[in-house]
């Protein structure tokens, strides 16, 4: 039927919103730590744990050894519970650039294009000498290479492949192709916009941070960015479809070529012996020391640009002074601010007692927050060792496999949905009275059971006031209402203040609690939209109010089992 009026006269058109409004997609946890490679500073996507190898490496050397940043241990035990996406943020000491590299041209041998790697840092400096069977002296398997293949100069076309920079010319390891590339500006095969010319600074504006973008297309490519384009050809046919004489020799030669110019070096590494695992201190936690996470929490405030629902920085503790206790102060801080994720912090260092972490644990006051206790061992995903490491490493993982187990207002505990299935034992295994003592603490104890293994067993956030809030599922319902009303009430901003507009909010919202409740989150609710609590006065200062009333389901954590013992022929009690 039409869809419009081209003459006076009355269309009839029908809206179906009987349907439930999907839920917004979101990072599952945005984790911030050193890494080996990666941008420095600018909150990164990864969807599995090869694409975090990819783009922020695996083994880190120091002294004469290798190891594995928390970071990377959290990431893998993520995706195996489950995960679908992860927010990323490496942190790093000192001033870090890209390396850059240039294609050259076949007429001239001046550069062409100039590319630039989306890692920063000297490891990602792959030129140097070149051996007999192509291997780069200075090639590895956290920095990349280039090679321009399949180069027509009748259609002004090549190929670009960007390989990993240990390779060797028979044995090449592809990571991108890029086929079919010109250098016209006018094609929609031009070489900035199929890999992307976009670049992301970390920039201050006062007391502010934020992200600057500099560039015209967003970045296809997981290694480098379009620098800089040095000979366009524009327009390379002429009207009889030839290719221009003048263009020709500005298509690049066929050849490979390796990347340099980048500084940064992370932390020295190389030269001394950091403190990684249980060894992590208060002046050396995985070789970091003054690593700017400030900045990259302030970033993660940008509700708009940055979507995640657990936060969590592993290799920090409220027991380094210098650095850790101020981090995940801020954790919690822009948790709170934000009101749509839960900051998951570390307590004490390896090898603590009971009474220091429940002590650490009473100097915060908030129910966006969590701690849990021990530590726990585990598999280290990349070198195959065992490692202690903090429960922060580990608590996205069982919030993950909670999450697609039941809902996230289901508790991320007990033996159903809290179980640590890659930790190979605790710290300690706890009694029943050390679990007590962490609980009145509010500590979430992990416990240790015979046949069963080691297991969250409780879920408490850090507030000191009981209420509902001081429970992980009640906290993490609220998360997840808010930001789900909140994005249908975005769509009512500077809509007209009726009742239709009214109407379409309640048909939106009642639905979707209702689903909640059918889904065990919730055991009542009502909304409120409507002229009782949008008097005239209320809508001539521009404002619309609804009030949502929630009753959220508690979880049972405290089961009483009376068995009562009759004498023979009692009539038992119906």
């Amino acid at each position: 039927m039409a869809e419009v009026l081209l003459s006076p006269g009355v269309l009839a058109r029908e809206n179906d919103q009987s349907f439930l409004t999907t839920q917004p997609v979101q990072a599952g946890a945005a984790i911030l730590g050193p890494t080996v490679k990666g941008p420095v500073g600018i909150p990164t996507i990864v969807s599995t744990y090869s694409d975090y190898q990819n783009v922020f490496g695996a083994r880190v050397t120091s002294g004469s050894a290798e190891y594995t940043y928390l970071t990377s241990i959290s990431a893998y035990n993520y995706f195996q519970q489950g995960g679908d996406s992860l927010l990323v943020t490496r942190i790093a000491s000192g001033s870090y650039t890209s390396a850059t590299s240039s294609a050259v041209t076949n007429s001239n041998s001046s550069s062409s294009f100039t590319l630039e790697t989306l890692s920063e840092g000297v490891d990602q400096n792959s030129t140097g000498p070149q051996g007999t069977a192509g291997q780069l002296a200075s090639g590895s398997a956290d920095n990349i290479r280039w090679e321009i293949t399949g180069v027509n100069s009748g259609s002004g076309t090549f190929a670009l492949l960007i390989r990993q920079g240990n390779d060797i010319t028979n044995n090449k390891s592809v990571l991108e192709t890029w086929p079919n590339l010109t250098l016209d500006p006018n094609s929609s095969n031009y070489i900035s916009k199929v890999i992307g010319d976009s670049k992301q600074t970390v920039a201050t504006d006062g007391t502010e941070s934020y992200i600057q973008y500099s560039g015209s297309y967003t970045n296809a490519s997981r290694y480098v960015r379009v620098k800089e384009v040095l000979t366009p050809t524009l327009n390379f046919f002429d009207n009889a479809g030839a290719a221009k004489p003048e263009f020709t020799g500005s298509i690049p030669v066929t050849g490979s070529g390796s990347f340099g110019d980048a500084t940064g070096t992370p932390f020295g590494l190389t030269t001394r012996k950091a403190n990684f695992y249980g060894e992590i201190n208060d002046t050396d936690t995985q070789g970091l020391t003054g690593g700017n996470y400030t900045t990259s929490v302030k970033l993660l405030a940008n509700q708009d640009l940055y979507q995640y629902n657990l936060i969590v920085a592993p290799g920090l503790t409220r027991d380094m002074t210098t650095s850790g206790t101020a981090v995940l102060t801020s954790l919690v801080d822009n948790a709170q601010t934000r009101g749509d994720n839960l900051a998951i912090i570390d307590l004490k260092n390896y090898g603590s007692n009971i009474i220091p972490v429940t002590t650490k644990a009473d100097d915060i006051d908030s129910s966006y927050a969590a701690a849990y206790w021990p530590w726990l061992q585990t598999v280290d995903p990349d070198l195959g060792s065992r490692v202690w490491v903090p429960a922060s490493t580990m608590m996205p993982g069982v919030f993950a496999f909670n999450d697609r187990a039941g809902e996230t207002w289901f508790a991320p505990a007990g033996l159903s949905r809290g179980g640590l299935t890659t930790v190979i034992r605790a710290e300690r295994a706890l009694t029943n009275g050390n679990r007590n003592t962490l609980y009145e603490s509010n500590v979430n104890p992990i416990a240790t059971f015979p046949n069963t293994g080691v297991v969250v067993f409780g879920q408490k956030t850090l507030q000191k006031r009981a209420s509902a809030l001081d429970r992980v599922n009640v906290r993490r319902l609220l998360i997840s209402l808010k930001n789900f009303i909140s994005q249908i009430a975005d769509n009512l901003v500077f809509e007209q203040n009726t009742i239709a507009t009214r109407n379409n909010f309640l048909s939106q919202v009642n639905p979707y609690l209702a689903s909640v409740q059918q889904r065990q989150g919730l055991y009542a609710f009502k909304v409120v939209m409507d002229d009782s609590n949008n008097t005239p006065d209320v809508i001539d200062r521009n404002q619309l109010v609804g009030q949502i009333y929630i009753q959220p389901t508690k979880t049972a954590e405290f089961i009483y089992l009376d068995f009562n013992v009759l004498p023979t022929g009692a009539t038992f009690p119906a």
